[in-house]
C-alpha cells in the first residue's frame, strides 16, 4: 500500500468535530483529521509492519498518519536516528505515548533510549523516555527487577520537574513498575515516599499520585 493511498482513506474517516472535541484535551487540531484510534488500530492490521511506509507517513505531517506510522513501522527494522528524526516533530502527549509505547518499548534498543531520553531536558523528548519506561514496565514480560530497577530511579529524578506532562508520566512510569511485581511496589512508595519530603511542589504531586494508585490497589 502507497501512503497516498493511506492517506485519502484516512482524510475519508475524518471527523471534524472529534477534532474540535480533542482540542479540549490538548491534542492538535492544525493537521488532524479526528480519526480514532479504534480505527487506526483497524487499518494498521490490515496494512501489516512496513517501516518504509511508516516513514512516507510520518514525512505527510498529517497527525493521524503519524500516529498510525508508530504502528506500521516494524521495531526490528526501525533504527534510533531515524525514531529520534520522529521524535524532532513531536508536540502533543498522545503522539509522544504512541511513539513510545507502539514502537520503541519494543526495539532492541529500548532500554538504551529509555534511559538516555529520561535524561535529556527537551520536554517530549524527557516524556518519551518516561513513557518508554512505562512501557518496558508493561510490556517487556521477560525483565528482570533489577533490570528495571535503574529506570524507576530515572522516573523518580524525573518526578521534580514541573513540567505537566513530564511530571505526570514520571508518575506514570512509577506506577506502572509497581503493577509489575511486589518488589518494584516497594520501591515505587519508596521513592514516593522521598518525594513526598520534597520542597517540590511536582516532587509531592507525583509521591500522591503514586501512592494512591498503589494504595487503592493493595
Amino acid at each position: 500500500m502507497q501512503a497516498e493511498d493511506v492517506l485519502a482513506r484516512l482524510r475519508a474517516m475524518g471527523d471534524p468535530a472529534a477534532v474540535r472535541g480533542r482540542a479540549r484535551f490538548g491534542l492538535p487540531e492544525e493537521g488532524a483529521l479526528g480519526v480514532s484510534l479504534p480505527r487506526l488500530r483497524r487499518l494498521a492490521r490490515e496494512i501489516g509492519r512496513d517501516t518504509r511506509l511508516a516513514n512516507d507517513l510520518w514525512k505527510s505531517g498529517v497527525h493521524e498518519a503519524r500516529l498510525l506510522a508508530t504502528i506500521v513501522a516494524d521495531p526490528a527494522d526501525a533504527t534510533r536516528a531515524q525514531v529520534e528524526r520522529w521524535l524532532r516533530d513531536v508536540a502533543s502527549w498522545d503522539l509522544c505515548d504512541g511513539l513510545a509505547l507502539n514502537l520503541v518499548d519494543k526495539t532492541p534498543w529500548a532500554y538504551e533510549a529509555a534511559a538516555a531520553w529520561a535524561r535529556r531536558e527537551e520536554e517530549w523528548v524527557k516524556r518519551a523516555g518516561l513513557a518508554t519506561i512505562a512501557g518496558l514496565a508493561w510490556h517487556d514480560r521477560s525483565a528482570t527487577d533489577t533490570k528495571l530497577r535503574p529506570l524507576l530511579a530515572l522516573a523518580e529524578d524525573a518526578a521534580y520537574d514541573e513540567r505537566n506532562h513530564v511530571k505526570k508520566a514520571a508518575s506514570w512510569a512509577l506506577r506502572q513498575a509497581a503493577k509489575r511485581r511486589p518488589a518494584l511496589a516497594k520501591d515505587a512508595l519508596a521513592a514516593a515516599r522521598r518525594l513526598a519530603a520534597s520542597e517540590s511542589r511536582a516532587a509531592r504531586w507525583v509521591a500522591s499520585d503514586v501512592r494512591r494508585d498503589i494504595e487503592r490497589r493493595a
